[in-house]
């Protein structure tokens, strides 16, 4: 899982390295992401090595480059139409309106169309889903049986949970013991999405 603030460094890194032919500094990468110690940025530049989208040569400075990027890192990130608010909880009014896009890793999509919604509740903690997050999904109207998904109930509500199919309905299952299963029978729900990733900013 890549965060919003590992993603921001990577594009500026990306983009300074494009501009200068020299990876930015750490001070200029903490004056950027206006963070207080540069312990912060080396903690997130580990992380993005760790993910395999940056490479550093130890002992160097400013040793990230496109020379010693991985092969293809530097177009690792795509852009999705990010749509709105999803409710992790009560489901609340869907957001349909494509108003602006965000990057993310390319590792998070393949085949197909993908979008992305901000959570808003808590009803699937224990998923590790948390209020503020940004889930990234894959559309589609059919989703196997434990699936996270987006779900359309009745036509204007539309909920994040696992579903659960059963024999002549769908149950909607939280992973928060404080929310209750709900169940519709099948022509009440129309999935819309499946869960493939999730960015959260810190």
């Amino acid at each position: 899982m890549i965060t919003k603030k590992q993603l921001q460094l990577f594009d500026f890194i990306k983009e300074y390295v494009s501009e200068n032919g020299v990876a930015p500094s750490f001070s200029e990468m903490q004056d950027y992401l206006g963070l207080k110690s540069k312990s912060n940025v080396h903690r997130l530049v580990s992380a993005l090595e760790q993910q395999h989208l940056l490479h550093r040569t130890p002992k160097m400075a400013r040793s990230i480059s496109p020379e010693n990027m991985p092969s293809g890192a530097a177009n690792d990130v795509v852009q999705i139409p990010l749509y709105g608010k999803i409710a992790a909880g009560l489901p609340i009014e869907a957001v349909a309106n494509e108003t602006e896009t965000i990057s993310v890793p390319a590792s998070m999509t393949g085949n197909g169309q993908y979008y992305a919604l901000l959570v808003e509740g808590d009803s699937m903690i224990n998923a590790g889903i948390l209020n503020g997050d940004t889930v990234i999904i894959k559309r589609a109207n059919q989703a196997n049986d434990g699936d996270i998904v987006v779900a359309l109930i009745d036509g204007y509500d539309v909920t994040l949970k696992r579903l659960r199919k059963k024999a002549s309905s769908i149950a909607l299952e939280p992973a928060n013991p404080a929310y209750e299963t709900r169940i519709f029978t099948t022509d009440r729900v129309e999935i819309q999405g499946i869960l493939a990733g999730l960015m959260r900013s810190y």
